[in-house]
This record gives C-alpha cells, structure tokens and sequence, in this order.
C-alpha cells in the first residue's frame, strides 16, 4: 500500500524542480496552470480528454513514481509534455 509521507508530499516539488506549464484544454477558455506534481497529477487523471495514448499512460506512471520520490520532478514534466503533444493540447511554459 502507497503511504504519504507528510501533507505536503504532492505539492513539494515547485519552482526549478516542476517549472510552471499554462496548458488549455479544448473547450476551456482559459488556461490551467500547472505548478506541482499535484497539480500534474490532477490533471491527467480528473481533467485530461482521452486515457488510451501511449504517452499519456507513461506520464500517468512518470507522475506517480515522482510523487513516490523514485524519479525527478522533471522527468514527470516532461512526460507531460509530451503527453500534451500526443493529445493536440497547447502548452506554455511559465517564465518568472
């Protein structure tokens, strides 16, 4: 059984770790801005179109072994993104 460590263990990776990405849904008028792995983790699971791409499946699976602390923040921000890029989905990375 997965156990948290903590009540921030999702939201701990930010900043230079998970760089901010702005991605917009079809249909959303707005941008979803994804800073966390929380926030990645939500939104391929709850918010994401489709659940049958072969890099959506492995940023699911990258994303988790992160939260898990067995791979890097960036590698599951990478996943994402190309993710993103299997679905059509428009992305922006965030510069602050």
């Amino acid at each position: 059984m997965f156990m948290m460590q903590g009540p921030n263990v999702m939201n701990r990776y930010t900043s230079h770790q998970f760089p901010a990405l702005r991605i917009l849904m079809s249909g959303q008028e707005k941008y979803s801005v994804v800073r966390t792995l929380g926030d990645a983790a939500t939104m391929l699971i709850s918010q994401w179109p489709g659940d049958d791409g072969e890099e959506y499946v492995v940023a699911v699976r990258t994303c988790l072994d992160a939260i898990r602390g067995t791979t890097p923040p960036d590698a599951a921000r990478e996943a994402l993104i190309r993710a993103a890029d299997e679905a059509g989905i428009r992305y922006l990375s965030v510069v602050h």
